[in-house]
């Protein structure tokens, strides 16, 4: 990357970054903070937790498709500003309804397909997988310091204060988003980055994306609904202060980090992905069900407790990196931005079904149920993944062809689909670009960029 592309990605990933923050860092704090409100039962408590994730679900892709009209940068203001307007009500909030509405302006603002697509704008083609990479490796690093950070900050300044925090931090991105991220030249549609409406129905459709974005539902929603219950057990039932709770977290996720290794570098070997994919989620299975044996042996379980959390984190951590990677890998060529739109889509519905149902279960059943529910998802979730066969994996290309007539675009089709190693091409007219699938174990990319340079 050059020198402006560097000070793009990184600043953009810096806002993602404290944008993302801002939601995490409630996670382990807000269900323990609002069970004590005026009015709360532990149904609102579960939507207080999720409600966030039901606003980002449904207006992330409008964000995106708009940001093509109005320009990036406005939407992207736009976004903190309506992030600010609910951390402010979150943090005068008087009661679990007004919690609620705080949470759900937050993710009101609903930039993340935003930033990627200012991100594509400021990038070359060939920097910009390694630009969505830096991106989402600060998100992983944002939920480790999340996690481990708000417990200790909750208990000095109050979740009140991390309101107030998350608010400052989203004033903090709007500052570095027009003073140091680059102004582009203009707003290209970058269908291998942002959303396309006309193929959203088409994309809806599709069998093997449809399986992905089931599992990263499941795998939101049973994040979210453990830290419905997950806070409260280790106060009630094995008496530790929420200020320690970090104590507990950080050995975990970090040791998880070191569990998942294994299994990314398995899952890059060929033919070996949808077998490490599988194997992640039965491990995650495993770490479900030994956390509700842990709650039910409350005497002297805490040792099961923090095996099974490991598990469920080396579980989750490999297929929270897995999933985006075998989407992009299964979807066209040219439509990959949608079906990463929808994915993200449903990765935010599962949050809130997360805590709707944490929620609600804990109010009518108990807590132990919420555990053994998650577990017989994750089960279904595996049992689909393996009745349903493999997926056909290739890695996205795009490729600047520049202005052609009706005539040159079917030959250079024809001459794009003779390159080894090529599966799939699309042209679309008016946008200059070719979008390949190919497999980059055949591919010949020679030829490839002799077509490029013709």
């Amino acid at each position: 990357m050059n020198q402006i592309e560097r000070r793009a990605v990184f600043s953009l990933a810096g806002i993602f970054g404290l944008r993302m923050f801002g939601l995490f860092m409630l996670l382990p704090v807000l269900a323990i903070h609002t069970a004590g409100m005026p009015g709360s039962t532990p149904l609102k408590v579960g939507i207080a937790l999720g409600a966030y994730g039901l606003t980002q679900a449904l207006l992330q892709i409008p964000f995106g498709l708009l940001s093509d009209r109005l320009g990036r940068k406005k939407l992207i203001t736009t976004g903190l500003l309506i992030f600010i307007l609910g951390s402010i009500v979150a943090a005068a909030a008087s009661s679990i309804e007004w919690i609620i509405a705080g949470r759900a302006i937050q993710g009101a603002g609903a930039i993340s397909s935003v930033i990627l697509a200012l991100t594509a704008d400021l990038t070359r083609e060939e920097q910009r997988t390694k630009a969505m990479a830096i991106i989402g490796m600060s998100i992983g690093v944002v939920f480790l310091l999340s996690i481990t950070l708000a417990p200790p900050l909750a208990e000095g300044i109050g979740v009140q204060g991390l309101f107030i925090l998350t608010g400052i931090l989203a004033v903090l991105a709007i500052i570095v988003l027009h003073t140091v991220v680059p102004s582009p030249d203009s707003n290209f549609l970058h269908r291998d980055v942002v959303p396309v409406w006309s193929q959203i129905s088409v994309i809806a459709r599709n069998p093997q994306l449809l399986q992905l974005d089931f599992g990263i539902f499941v795998l939101h929603l049973v994040l979210t609904a453990l830290f419905v219950v997950i806070p409260g057990q280790l106060v009630t039932a094995f008496d530790i202060a929420l200020a320690e709770h970090w104590k507990i977290y950080l050995p975990i996720i970090v040791l998880s980090v070191a569990g998942m290794v294994p299994l990314i570098m398995i899952s890059s070997r060929k033919g070996r992905a949808i077998s490490a994919f599988r194997f992640a989620i039965a491990i995650l299975s495993v770490g479900l069900a030994a956390l509700a044996l842990s709650v039910v042996r409350t005497e002297g379980g805490l040792p099961v407790l923090l095996v099974s959390l490991w598990l469920f984190f080396v579980g989750f951590n490999a297929l929270e990196a897995m999933l985006p990677s075998l989407v992009s890998r299964v979807a066209p060529a040219a439509a990959k931005g949608t079906a990463i739109g929808i994915y993200n889509s449903c990765q935010f519905a599962g949050v809130f079904a997360g805590g709707m149902m944490a929620g609600f279960i804990t109010e009518h059943f108990g807590t132990d149920i919420v555990f053994w529910l998650c577990g017989l998802l994750c089960l279904c979730w595996l049992l689909l993944a393996v009745i349903s066969g493999g997926f056909q994996l290739f890695s996205s290309r795009v490729l600047y062809i520049g202005e052609q007539s009706l005539l040159q675009t079917e030959a250079l089709v024809d001459r794009i689909r003779q390159v080894r190693g090529v599966k799939e091409v699309t042209i679309v007219r008016g946008e200059s670009l070719a979008y390949l699938k190919v497999d980059d174990k055949e591919l010949d990319t020679a030829a490839l960029h002799q077509l490029k340079q013709t």
